[in-house]
């Protein structure tokens, strides 16, 4: 029986999962989630050790996308997923999951990479063509770029804001041209992000062409995120564990913490949650006060998460129906400002010569802060060279530039400038699709 799906806003019931992943956004501005979210058998729980990353991504997509034939569904996962995502040892209790080893060398890899070849599923079946429309704070933009490149029947249009990302992050997400257009928007992340739903609900559009997003409001993105936190599980108990951990999540937009939540109600053995933030701690307060106020994002040394209305939060409100209570015992946000996150990085490299990009940074700062009483396990979200600027003065240190790095800073930008401006962005997207 095929899973079906409903919008977060409630007016749009009973879509199929071809629907949700070629709409991204509910036609009523709300996020798609599951009806229901089925248990995985216990058995499979306890066996996780004994299985691949493959086989355990295959196990729990087969809940989701009953749409797609099994032998299809093992041969895309297995496709997708060909690098590894290893856990790494910092100390007695503190654990570091490297979801940093894909194309662009961030955890976004892991999502975009597994809804362009399902999307390519279904447009394929139906010779349809799909317009996605991303908006991009940092890596998401290099991540959709590089797993949707040349991938038939979608163009991609990238938004980003102007002087807002690193250097590599630009190059990679600019160097791409063919079915890959980057859109350099001079605002923020947050008007890149209004932009873009303001796109996908605008009539004069949608009437002409078919749109959809590649960022985590599309439910495609949200599932395979929830894959690595079972192998983390699966990692754990292979290093011998015998508690379940705790979890902090760097987070921005909050898909990847929501991915985990998902992955808990599934099954996953974890003990606690941390929604780790920088300044624009908008969840962390929520978590302490039950008051949701967003606002205008604040720029820091981790820029990725610069997010000050995370989307996401709508299905965090829904898997704990609207009770603050219940959502503060699973979770506990803590809000990590630029000068910890420095001071964290540089610890963190001289005890244990291990280097932290500034987001991860966050991540092990919140880790310290909570305090490590239970076995914890942070999630490293990018590879530290593609902020080595930000690091190597600090540090003191050359970092090593890895070869998929260096040779996209010989590549030539190609970008188009709009302001934060509905009428701009729809005229850039004529321009490249005449419609």
């Amino acid at each position: 029986m095929n899973m079906k799906f409903h919008s977060t806003s409630g007016q749009c019931r009973d879509y199929s999962l071809e629907q949700v992943l070629t709409a991204g956004l509910a036609p009523d501005g709300g996020l798609f989630m599951p009806d229901t979210i089925p248990s995985l058998p216990r058995e499979f729980i306890h066996n996780l050790p004994n299985h691949s990353f493959a086989q355990i991504a295959t196990r729990v997509a087969e809940e989701f996308m009953c749409e797609v034939p099994p032998t299809t569904l093992q041969t895309m996962i297995r496709s997708v997923f060909d690098f590894p995502a290893p856990l790494k040892k910092l100390r007695d209790n503190l654990y570091i999951l490297e979801l940093f080893h894909g194309p662009t060398l961030a955890f976004k890899d892991f999502g975009a990479r597994f809804l362009a070849r399902a999307l390519a599923y279904f447009l394929e079946r139906k010779s349809e063509e799909l317009n996605i429309i991303v908006a991009t704070s940092g890596d998401t933009g290099s991540a959709v770029a590089s797993g949707f490149f040349r991938v038939p029947h979608i163009r991609v249009f990238i938004l980003y804001p102007s002087g807002r990302v690193s250097p590599l992050q630009e190059r990679q997400l600019t160097t791409y041209g063919e079915n890959v257009t980057a859109l350099e928007v001079q605002g923020s992340f947050d008007d890149c992000q209004a932009l873009a739903k303001a796109a996908l609900n605008d009539p004069e559009l949608t009437s002409r062409a078919r749109f959809s997003s590649a960022n985590s409001i599309n439910f495609g993105r949200l599932l395979p995120q929830s894959f690595y936190y079972f192998h983390a599980a699966a990692e754990l108990q292979r290093a011998g564990a015998r508690e379940n951990p705790v979890i902090v999540v760097p987070s921005g937009n909050f898909g990847n913490l929501t991915a985990g939540l998902l992955a808990h109600r599934l099954g996953l053995p974890v003990k606690h949650f941390v929604a780790a933030t920088n300044r624009n701690r908008i969840v962390p307060d929520y978590l302490a006060t039950g008051h949701f106020e967003p606002r205008p994002s604040e720029a820091t040394l981790s820029n990725a998460m610069d997010v000050g209305n995370p989307s996401n939060f709508a299905r965090m409100l829904e898997l704990y129906q609207n009770n603050h209570r219940r959502m503060a015992r699973d979770i506990t946000g803590a809000g990590i400002t630029d000068t910890e996150t420095r001071r964290i990085i540089q610890k963190t490299y001289h005890d244990f010569r291990y280097l932290l990009d500034p987001h991860t940074a966050v991540g092990v700062a919140a880790a310290f802060k909570i305090g490590l009483r239970d076995l914890t396990v942070v999630l490293a979200t990018a590879h530290p060279a593609k902020f080595r600027e930000v690091l190597e003065p600090w540090l003191r240190i050359k970092v090593p530039l890895p070869k998929r790095l260096s040779q996209i800073m010989h590549k030539k930008k190609k970008s188009i400038i709009i302001k934060s401006d509905l009428a701009q962005l729809k005229q850039a997207i004529r321009s490249q699709i005449h419609v």
